[in-house]
């Protein structure tokens, strides 16, 4: 309307500078479901193995009494392909993966015996595991084995993610 304002509330308090560096990203990002504490993180993408992963994380979620923190990481395809070296540039994938997953789990009876979330991210997986299991400060993380010619070519998700992580990885055959 032409002449009419609407105040900003007094104590409003601003949530992020833009001018501000990567820290003040990572302070907002951080902030998650305190129910979920030390809960189990488990990588989830559909596959066999990913499944196996899944059911032995309810278990133990279970068995420790905690949540089940799943992550679906989205797909993100390098640039260029580097001989033996990280490639420096990746390209979003449009993934519509997590919302059919989560469709998947919210039907899923196996689940109701645990209280779980389900958290998408993009990037490299090892990286994003690690990253939710530091801001949920989890007991553990599950991931499923690699099979195929991939993991053998480029390292398993899991064989990496074990060298760096800094927290218990239980790899399911």
């Amino acid at each position: 309307m032409a002449g009419h304002e609407i105040p900003e509330p007094v104590d409003r308090e601003q949530v992020a500078d833009p001018l501000s560096g990567p820290r003040a990203a990572e302070q907002t990002r951080s902030s998650c479901d305190p129910a979920f504490r030390h809960g189990v993180v488990v990588g989830f993408d559909g596959s066999t193995s990913s499944e196996r992963a899944l059911a032995y994380a309810i278990g133990m979620a279970r068995r420790l009494g905690s949540g089940l923190i799943i992550v679906h990481v989205a797909n993100r395809l390098p640039t260029t392909v580097w001989a033996g070296c990280e490639p420096p540039v990746f390209v979003d994938v449009p993934d519509h993966r997590t919302e059919v997953l989560g469709l998947e789990l919210a039907c899923a009876d196996y689940l109701a015996e645990v209280p779980w979330i389900l958290v998408e991210r993009g990037g490299d997986i090892c990286h994003e595991l690690e990253e939710v299991g530091q801001e949920y400060s989890a007991d553990a993380i599950v991931v499923g084995s690699t099979h195929g010619i991939v993991g053998r070519i480029f390292g398993s998700v899991a064989g990496r993610l074990a060298r760096r992580a800094q927290r218990p990885v239980v790899v399911i055959p």
